[in-house]
């Protein structure tokens, strides 16, 4: 498989997730309090996954557990991992393909709250293999010899898509796969700089505005109601700072059930850290935010990785797993 770029945007990352941090090693501001008040730095990605802790920010729920938020935006998990890890953030976002491929390279992370999960159901995913609307190509398989755009290599994006390539009855290992951020996507599909694009809300919205098609639902294509993303910590700092872990999955676990159970006040707050227009947000299709991750899941996206060569070892899953 051609990876145009790849070693440029791998190093892109890294500069994404030092710039989006602060200075300080992460060690003892951690703890810093100001009216029994700690701060904690949270990276993530700017799309539809993360609306539960923003929403849970409003609510206040990371407040009764005595922690004040403080939000940085980066490209993918892979770019967040190392601020993490750093100390930058105290805590992270990332798919689970990225945190298995961080674990089984030696780098200490560790997961400690659930993210998100596909919905399961075919052509209502958040999360689409996207063509533009005067595309020739119907199925994954014509996705050989194509240029199809995720947002990072070697996280949980270019497995599903190789996945849906297979169930296609295509080889993977013909389609050209190139790093783009999200929001970057619908732009680059429309103008035809890309062939098809592996998205998720709200771009994937967005492309269905503009008329684009869905051609595979990628992540169904791993596993039903697969995990897709966690939120993790270093395992130093998690050793360190279990009082700070422990209330950031109480509030965590809070703010999911909450936007579960209240998905028109989770699809408005999307407003607050997007430019998603209101037109586009109506179409939003939102994920599943259950309380627990679905380790069987998450065994069929580590064995696909493996297939891929994506792991230096087997990742520990007893290990980096709450």
């Amino acid at each position: 498989m051609r990876r145009l770029s790849a070693g440029l945007a791998t190093g892109a990352l890294l500069l994404v997730a030092t710039a989006c941090g602060s200075s300080d090693d992460g060690s003892s501001d951690a703890g810093a309090s100001s009216g029994g008040i700690t701060t904690v730095k949270l990276g993530l990605i700017p799309i539809v996954d993360v609306a539960p802790l923003y929403l849970g920010q409003k609510k206040g729920f990371f407040e009764k557990q005595g922690l004040k938020l403080e939000f940085t935006t980066a490209q993918g998990g892979a770019a967040i991992v190392p601020g993490v890890t750093s100390g930058q953030f105290q805590f992270g976002f990332s798919n689970v393909t990225s945190l298995m491929v961080a674990q089984s390279n030696g780098v200490p992370v560790k997961a400690v709250a659930n993210g998100i999960a596909s919905t399961g159901v075919r052509g209502k995913d958040f999360n689409g293999l996207m063509v533009k609307k005067d595309s020739p190509i119907k199925s994954a398989k014509e996705l050989e010899g194509k240029k199809v755009a995720i947002n990072t290599l070697k996280n949980i994006n270019e497995t599903a898509v190789r996945q849906a390539v297979r169930e296609a009855g295509g080889d993977p290992d013909k389609v050209d796969l190139v790093e783009m951020a999200f929001d970057q996507m619908p732009a680059a599909l429309d103008q035809g700089q890309i062939d098809a694009a592996c998205v998720v809300e709200p771009a994937t919205a967005t492309i269905r505005s503009q008329g684009g098609r869905e051609i595979a639902s990628p992540l169904i294509d791993v596993a039903p109601k697969l995990t897709v993303a966690m939120y993790f910590t270093s395992t130093q700092y998690a050793q360190q700072h279990p009082d700070v872990v422990k209330k950031f999955q109480d509030a965590t676990a809070e703010s999911l059930a909450y936007a579960e159970a209240h998905p028109d006040e989770a699809r408005q707050i999307v407003t607050t850290y997007t430019k998603i227009p209101a037109s586009v947000l109506e179409q939003v299709v939102l994920p599943k935010w259950p309380a627990e991750a679905n380790r069987p899941s998450i065994e069929a996206l580590m064995k696909l990785g493996e297939e891929d060569g994506l792991f230096k070892k087997t990742p520990d899953l007893d290990a980096l797993l709450p």
